[in-house]
């Protein structure tokens, strides 16, 4: 899209809605409450803020489960919410993302209702309905478990990559297309900023729908290769484009999983379909297989082919065009649970992995919460727990043979409902997320208490003022046009446990992080001139030898 675009310096924020603030006291989160919080994002430094879905929707898989995409979902308030939330986020200098969920809505959609009744229907066009009698018409597994197929009684079957509730929507019908150009046209009227584009990669199926050779219980087969990266998607991604988004000035942002590197132009290059684009190539290093039971925790995965995916992202990225770099969002737990070991855990750690990341080429987005170094709560039951995913892990688990007591410590370290919890703004009960102290919708101790914005906010040492810092940095005369537009280049690829890296233009930057839980020297390929940040204090310099302490980094220039 072009290296002067308008969006280019800006950092975005990702608000879950449901658990970021509840205005009138029914212990679910809402439009009203993140009016509410504008001037908090402000006070921050943010520029653009995506919600998760807040469209009308039955929630079985977190909003992203549609049941009609021009309406607001009454737990989150009203269409004149959603428009006096646009107007006061303008007036802040904001500009508001929503979710794009094309690639699915939900059973409960008009459409859906109307294509189970009238099998001959247009609307049922506008689903992946195959004849196939008492079989499924392929052994494609869903992402949720179990088959890509559901039954509708009359011999149809339907396809849903994910939850049974979510029918994919086919994209092979123009008058489906159109009916989804209309609608994206419809909010970006209304003032919207863009758009955070939800699965987008899976909306061209393999021709013929093949079977695949089983590699799952069940004779199932994983349905990425078959419904991921297809070629023939860009007619697709291409005509939306042209028909939406070239109409407006927007920023659209892609969770494009599975796009090779030698795709990536067609993406987010001078004239890609997006904006810029997730990369979850460094997301999971941890490899869970079967399931998050069997997932490798912080120390026991291949840390250098993680950061090598990091390195390879980065470099090939901004060759073509600019990412989206991300630490957290709400499909992940915590970050610090993801990249170190639970005893290291501490705001400095916190603080080392937020230096790391935002500082990578590329615009950053920060999820709620992790401003504030949150870690992952305490959940004591699977019945605590609310997202359809980490249930299906714990089912998985407990086929497995694992006792309850045994899988939940399991389940719960890569929790989709870590990063959910309510967003805590203070001391109070339930960190003041509930206007009158309801007991929230989710709900699990936190693992620190005092990690919350009122806290944070008096004490210049915290996360929260340490990203406010990094914020300040790339928005700042003297280093914004370096970390914004400067090349970036790895160093130290020597050392283990260590990531490093230069970001140069009109400044030359080095960004310098240790995993390592060890004090260790680290010789530099340069003469540092000034340390900018710092995660902790205490390293100490010998010419061009720094002494690192356990889990710090640091934001030099040379």
């Amino acid at each position: 899209m072009g290296k002067d675009a308008w969006w280019k310096n800006k950092v975005a924020y990702q608000i879950y809605p449901r658990s970021f603030r509840d205005s009138n006291g029914d212990g679910i989160g809402d439009l009203n409450g993140i009016t509410e919080k504008l001037d908090y994002l402000q006070s921050l430094g943010v520029d653009l803020v995506w919600l998760s879905p807040v469209y009308r929707s039955p929630m079985d898989d977190g909003g992203y489960d549609i049941s009609d995409y021009e309406d607001i979902n009454p737990m989150f308030g009203s269409m004149k919410d959603m428009d006096r939330l646009i107007a006061e986020a303008k007036k802040r200098g904001i500009r508001l993302l929503m979710d794009l969920v094309v690639n699915h809505c939900s059973d409960e959609h008009p459409w859906f209702q109307k294509a189970l009744r009238e099998p001959n229907s247009e609307e049922a066009g506008y689903f992946w309905f195959v004849r196939s009698g008492d079989a499924p018409p392929n052994n494609w597994a869903s992402m949720f478990g179990g088959s890509a197929w559901e039954p509708v009684g009359d011999g149809r079957w339907y396809m849903h990559l994910f939850s049974k509730k979510q029918p994919d929507l086919n994209w092979e019908n123009p008058k489906l297309r159109r009916k989804i150009y209309e609608m994206i046209r419809f909010w970006l009227d209304k003032g919207l900023g863009g758009f955070r584009i939800d699965a987008i990669t899976h909306i061209k199926k393999m021709p013929g729908l093949p079977s695949g050779p089983a590699e799952r219980p069940g004779g199932l087969v994983g349905c990425h290769a078959y419904t991921r990266c297809i070629d023939g998607i860009g007619e697709f991604l291409t005509e939306l484009r042209k028909e939406t988004f070239d109409r407006y000035e927007c920023i659209t942002v892609a969770e494009a999983a599975g796009v090779p590197p030698h795709q990536l132009k067609d993406y987010v290059g001078e004239d890609g379909y997006f904006s810029t684009m997730f990369d979850f190539s460094y997301a999971e290093p941890y490899n869970y297989g079967r399931g998050w039971h069997t997932a490798k925790g912080p120390g026991e995965w291949d840390f250098r082919a993680w950061r090598d995916s990091i390195y390879l992202s980065q470099t090939e990225t901004q060759k073509i065009g600019r990412g989206a770099v991300f630490l957290e969002n709400h499909d992940y737990p915590r970050a610090c649970q993801k990249f170190v070991p639970a005893k290291d855990h501490s705001p400095a750690v916190q603080k080392m992995l937020g230096q790391l990341f935002f500082y990578l080429y590329g615009i950053p987005f920060i999820y709620q919460g992790q401003e504030l170094g949150l870690d992952n709560p305490h959940f004591q039951s699977i019945d605590q727990m609310d997202d359809i995913s980490t249930k299906n892990h714990y089912r998985i688990a407990m086929e497995d043979g694992l006792s309850p007591e045994e899988a939940l410590p399991l389940i719960c370290r890569y929790s989709r409902d870590n990063a959910r919890t309510p967003f805590p703004w203070d001391n109070t009960e339930y960190g003041g997320f509930c206007a009158s102290g309801t007991k929230p919708w989710l709900w699990a101790e936190p693992a620190d208490p005092k990690a919350n914005v009122l806290q944070e906010s008096s004490e210049p040492d915290s996360v929260l003022n340490f990203y406010k810092e990094m914020i300040a940095i790339r928005k700042s005369e003297t280093y914004g046009p370096t970390v914004v537009d400067g090349f970036f280049k790895p160093i130290l690829k020597r050392y283990d446990k260590l990531i490093a890296y230069t970001r140069t233009g009109d400044r030359n930057l080095a960004v310098v992080c240790s995993l390592s839980d060890r004090s260790r020297f680290v010789r530099l390929p340069f003469l540092p001139k000034k340390v900018i940040q710092r995660s902790c204090a205490g390293e100490s310099f010998r010419g061009q030898t720094l002494k690192l302490l356990p889990y710090q980094s640091l934001l030099m220039e040379f």
